[in-house]
């Protein structure tokens, strides 16, 4: 088995990108075979350095490492040779209409209520007006003349499928200024790299079967390529997946602090209706089944993947964290604050609350049971003891239980409603800052 993830280096990568790169990672190990990064990169006028670099980055994140790597930049040779070898068997043919004139065309087949497809009128040109037509300026861009026929393959998840090709226009795989347009490339690499079996989107099944049409006029063999559709993910709403504001985007979870374990785990799940783990990719290989893929599009809700995070994050030991932690957090505030947490990032804050300053929210009228608070306070050392006697002094003092006896001191010793349990919570601020807070909080 060989197979490839290849992404266009025109922007950053979405879990749409992810959950098939995850896929090929998965198939590969699973079954013993190779997994090649591709850059698909001939769109030199959107390709970017930094998305390319970027793209790295994310798989290596995600924990997806890779066995071969190349870049379709490096292989324009390889190309202009498979051109050749279509345009001697007359199946890749010039152009000159322009997009205008094509637009006309469409338009005017509407109206008579045939598909909207190219007419193949480039064919009837001859030799003499091409060259007069380039001699005048004009230059032509190539079309693949489709066979004609019905292509048809066992899809790895989506089951029978078949692509009608005389109900498609004959694909341009040449521009006009001699660059190469991806349904061409990706055959060929695929071709020439021994790819064996192909994993990707829905979105891809027509192209399936032109790209098969293609790969069997350059080889001249029945195709020998395996082909497998995800269905697309959705919004939770059941809506597209906007990629637009790149809010679904692997550097943007990351960012936020989302665990690379808890997006893998929740994206294998996703539309086979297994129990969420987060995971990270090497331990997910021995479950990894692609034939439990659903056919109908998955959800991905993001609250969903913040729960998951969550419950990962609330059963991590300090060792797992410990180098992403503040400086000077120890086990006991790591063992204190994560099953309070939704993002390790949140620890930062909460390292403040215990060992830094913070803005005392005001509670004046809570003064008598604040000062009472204080008197009460008991000497150092502490320990998951002090807070359950030192509270049940200041009840027995001020008459206060429950709510209203903890939710003042709560606001004075950390600024906020909710957090960490103050058994455990309250020895990491020390008497010192508790003694300030309760002060400067009445």
């Amino acid at each position: 088995m060989k197979v490839r993830f290849a992404p266009s280096p025109t922007g950053w990568l979405h879990v749409g990108n992810a959950r098939p790169a995850l896929a090929n990672w998965l198939e590969a190990r699973k079954r013993g075979g190779t997994f090649v990064l591709r850059l698909d990169d001939t769109d030199t006028g959107r390709s970017k350095p930094e998305f390319a670099q970027g793209i790295e980055e994310d798989l290596r994140w995600l924990g997806l490492n890779w066995d071969d790597f190349f870049r379709q930049s490096d292989r324009l040779d390889r190309y202009s040779a498979a051109a050749e070898t279509l345009k001697a068997k007359g199946l890749l043919y010039p152009c000159l209409e322009s997009e205008e004139e094509l637009n006309f065309k469409r338009e005017q087949r509407r109206k008579q209520g045939r598909a909207p497809i190219y007419d193949r009128a480039a064919l009837k040109m001859t030799s003499d007006q091409l060259s007069r037509a380039i001699a005048n300026g004009k230059t032509p861009y190539w079309r693949f003349k489709l066979s004609g026929r019905t292509i048809g393959w066992q899809d790895g998840v989506l089951g029978d499928r078949h692509v009608k090709l005389p109900s498609l226009s004959d694909p341009v795989l040449v521009r006009a200024d001699g660059s190469f347009l991806y349904t061409f490339t990706s055959v060929v690499d695929d071709l020439e790299t021994g790819i064996t079996h192909v994993i990707r989107g829905e979105d891809h099944v027509t192209n399936t079967g032109i790209q098969i049409d293609i790969l069997e006029a350059l080889s001249g063999r029945p195709n020998r390529i395996h082909f497998a559709h995800m269905p697309l993910l959705t919004d939770a709403e059941g809506g597209p997946l906007s990629k637009r504001l790149g809010s679904v985007s692997l550097r943007q979870f990351r960012r936020d602090g989302i665990e690379p374990e808890a997006l893998t785990g929740y994206l294998v799940t996703l539309g086979t209706g297994k129990e969420v783990v987060a995971a990270p990719p090497a331990a997910l290989v021995a479950d990894w089944d692609i034939t439990r893929i659903s056919h109908s599009p998955a959800r991905f809700d993001t609250r969903q993947l913040l729960a998951v995070n969550r419950r990962h994050l609330h059963g991590l030991d300090f060792a797992a964290v410990r180098e992403r932690l503040p400086d000077g957090a120890d086990e006991a505030f790591w063992l204190a604050v994560r099953g309070n947490l939704d993002l390790l990032a949140e620890a930062r804050d909460w390292f403040e609350v215990a060992r830094g300053h913070i803005t005392v929210p005001e509670q004046p009228e809570e003064a008598p049971l604040l000062r009472a608070a204080l008197d009460a306070l008991p000497p150092e050392p502490w320990d998951a003891g002090t807070w359950p006697a030192w509270t049940a002094a200041v009840g027995a003092a001020t008459g206060r239980k429950g709510k209203a006896l903890f939710l003042p001191l709560r606001r004075a010793l950390t600024g906020e409603e909710h957090g960490p349990d103050l058994k455990t919570f309250l020895p990491l601020i020390g008497r010192e800052r508790v003694a300030a807070r309760l002060r400067a909080g009445g």
